[in-house]
């Protein structure tokens, strides 16, 4: 699968439906995501298979994912919106 059609498939699958996780992941794949690192990626494309229940419980930071992968990744995000 080329970049081009992966970016696609992950635009749709950061589309959650839930307006709080979709302007946290749709901005953070278009313009973080193409340029971390493929750890950081896979990270990303991991956090995507989450529930949006549990999601938004972590980036309304109610809890944190017990997967240390989740919670570098969630860390990420939220620090792109909430700087220190």
């Amino acid at each position: 699968m080329n970049d081009e059609t992966e970016l696609k498939r992950l635009f749709w699958h950061s589309r959650r439906g839930m307006l709080e996780l979709d302007v946290l992941l749709v901005p953070f794949l278009q313009e973080a995501y193409p340029g971390l690192p493929a750890e950081d990626q896979a990270r990303f494309r991991k956090l995507l298979e989450s529930e949006d229940q549990d999601m938004f419980g972590w980036f309304m930071q109610r809890g944190e994912p017990e997967d240390a992968d989740l919670r570098i990744i969630v860390r990420m995000i939220l620090d792109r919106v909430q700087p220190k």
